[in-house]
């Protein structure tokens, strides 16, 4: 990847609606160069996808809480269902396997407390685990979907 498609994928992580033209003007190349270095870039896996971000205060969603777990079960059988379960509750929206003291650590974001109680219950009934804790984000300092391109 040289600094042209880094600037490519720069302008893209910042709005992937900017029309190929406007990128292309803006990294110095013409717009058919520019969209080959973009479909090359879709097909080597470096963009996965082009999405959407939407708002969580738009849409109602205040409540951002991360549940970190842990398992006494560590197999192929409880990976699956734990895996199945919270593929179901659309609330959950990042879940990442740890080391250290945490099994797993999870993002959720709700509407409110009630909402966010109603998930919990659905979590613990998807699978065996020896501890829950949740706790809630106060106010989101940073934010960023923007993936920093100095390493490669």
């Amino acid at each position: 990847m040289d600094s042209t498609d880094k600037a490519i994928l720069a302008l893209l992580q910042r709005d992937s609606s900017t029309p190929v033209s406007d990128i292309a003007e803006a990294v110095g190349l013409s717009a058919t160069p520019c969209w080959r270095r973009i479909k090359k870039l879709e097909e080597d896996g470096t963009i996965s996808r082009r999405v959407a971000l939407a708002d969580k205060a738009a849409l109602n969603l205040s409540l951002t809480a991360f549940i970190s777990v842990k398992t006494a079960h560590h197999t192929e059988a409880w990976l699956k269902k734990f895996g199945d379960g919270i593929r179901r509750i659309p609330e959950i929206v990042e879940v990442h396997r740890m080391s250290g003291d945490v099994d797993y650590l999870m993002k959720v974001v709700a509407p409110d407390m009630a909402q966010f109680d109603r998930v919990y219950k659905r979590l613990i009934a998807t699978a065996e685990f020896s501890d829950v804790t949740s706790t809630f984000s106060m106010e989101e300092i940073k934010s960023t979907t923007e993936l920093p391109l100095d390493y490669v």
